[in-house]
C-alpha cells in the first residue's frame, strides 16, 4: 500500500513557507472566502488556475473539466456557477481553454475513445456550427482554431444560463471573459469574447 507520504511532506513544507511569510495567512483564510473570480478551465494538469494568474488561495473559485465545457444540463458546473455568482458574488467568470488540449484534439479526430465521446459531442457541435472556418486549414491550425472557438462557445453558454441572465436583469455587476493559455510559453491571450450586463 503506497501512502504518498512525499506529497504529505510537500504540503508540510508549503504550509510552513506560507506561515513564515504571513503567520496569520491560514487563520484569515479559514474565516472567509471572497474571491472576485470564477475560473472555468480544463482539467489538464499543466493548466493550474491560481498559478497562471498568480493569485493566492482564496482569490479564485475554480471549476475544471475536460476541455472547459459548460453544458446547461451539467448540474455540477451549473451549481458551481450559481454558488459563485449568487453566494460568493464573483464579479468575473473566466473561461480559459488552452492550445494543444487533448479533449479538443480527440473531438477533432474520427476515432472512438469510449465514454468521453459523449462529453466530446459538445465540442463536435462547435465544429459543426463553424464548419466553414476550418476549410483550407491544416490539422494544427484546425486544432488551434477549435481551442479558441470552443472557449467562445462556452462563454455564450454561460451568458445564456438563467443564473447569469437573472444576475444581469437585477443590474448586478458580472462580466464573462474568454481566454486561452499557451502551455508552450505560459502566456494567456484574451479572445475578445467579453460579455457583460450591458453587452450581452
Amino acid at each position: 500500500l503506497k501512502t504518498l507520504e512525499h506529497l504529505i511532506e510537500n504540503n508540510r513544507i508549503w504550509a510552513n513557507s506560507i506561515k513564515e511569510k504571513d503567520p496569520d495567512f491560514f487563520s484569515k483564510l479559514s474565516k472567509q472566502q471572497a474571491p472576485e473570480y470564477l475560473w472555468i478551465g480544463c482539467s489538464d494538469s499543466r493548466v493550474p488556475a491560481n498559478q497562471i494568474i498568480d493569485l493566492q488561495p482564496g482569490e479564485v473559485f475554480v471549476h475544471r473539466n475536460i476541455a472547459n465545457v459548460v453544458v446547461h444540463t451539467d448540474l455540477n458546473c451549473m451549481s458551481v456557477i450559481q454558488f459563485a455568482v449568487e453566494i460568493l458574488r464573483v464579479k468575473h467568470i473566466i473561461v480559459c481553454g488552452h492550445y494543444g488540449c487533448g479533449g479538443i484534439k480527440a473531438a477533432l479526430e474520427n476515432q472512438e475513445h469510449g465514454l468521453i465521446d459523449n462529453w466530446l459531442r459538445h465540442i463536435k457541435d462547435v465544429i459543426r456550427f463553424n464548419a466553414h472556418e476550418f476549410e483550407g486549414l491544416d490539422h494544427e491550425q484546425q486544432l488551434d482554431l477549435l481551442c479558441e472557438l470552443n472557449v467562445k462557445e462556452q462563454v455564450r453558454n454561460i451568458c445564456n444560463t438563467t443564473i447569469v441572465q437573472n444576475t444581469w436583469k437585477q443590474g448586478k455587476e458580472l462580466t464573462v471573459h474568454g481566454w486561452i493559455y499557451s502551455i508552450e510559453n505560459g502566456v494567456l491571450k484574451d479572445l475578445d469574447a467579453c460579455k457583460g450586463g450591458n453587452n450581452p
